[in-house]
């Protein structure tokens, strides 16, 4: 799913494109045989498929995709992973474990070490039959995904990841708020590159 955004330098500006262009867009050099300041690279795709990392914490907007239908104002979704890399989620379904391609283009906000994956899966399976993850007890506000997870990370006890849980607005600060803020970088040009072939970045 990573759209393969590249950059370079040339004469100045850096440059961004899906496919590299034949002329610099800035001098209109041909860039077949130029020097150039900084060497074509690919941006690095700041999602991942939930599904590949066992025993993580994910995130993802309730609603589509963050490339195409994401912007700051919007809810988003928390869930788990189990070792199995199976999706373990509460929302107004209730609890649900499952692989789903909803959670293709995700946030990876933690993942616990490969020694702790058999503690995480033994806690994991006790928390979720606790009696309060139903569809009928449910809130949008009090009692959603973010308290299933942050109460699923106190009973955890791992390191600075159950510390953070243990308050709502650390949590957030600590694993959220810098991962959505430089996904949101991306998202920006991305969006920037499905109206033009490319985008100069001018300091």
């Amino acid at each position: 799913m990573d759209p393969g955004i590249i950059c370079f330098q040339h004469c100045g500006p850096k440059v961004f494109c899906m496919n590299l262009t034949e002329k610099c867009p800035t001098c209109e050099e041909d860039l077949s045989e130029a020097k150039f300041l900084l060497m074509p690279f690919r941006v690095p795709y700041p999602f991942v498929r939930a599904s590949q990392y066992p025993c993580a914490v994910v995130i993802k907007p309730t609603v589509g995709d963050f490339l195409n239908d994401y912007y700051n104002s919007m809810d988003l979704h928390i869930g788990v992973t189990n070792s199995s890399g199976l999706i373990v989620e509460f929302d107004k379904h209730g609890l649900r474990r499952h692989k789903s391609k909803e959670w293709d283009q995700c946030l990876l906000l933690d993942q616990v070490d490969t020694p702790w994956r058999e503690h995480w899966d033994n806690v994991l399976t006790t928390f979720c039959k606790d009696s309060c993850w139903t569809a009928k007890d449910y809130d949008e506000d009090a009692h959603n995904c973010y308290s299933f997870v942050l109460c699923f990370l106190c009973a955890l006890d791992y390191g600075t990841l159950s510390t953070a849980a243990a308050n709502r607005s650390l949590f957030c600060e600590q694993f959220i708020v810098g991962r959505t803020t430089s996904a949101g970088k991306y998202i920006s040009l991305f969006r920037k590159l499905k109206e033009r072939c490319f985008y100069v970045h001018k300091e």
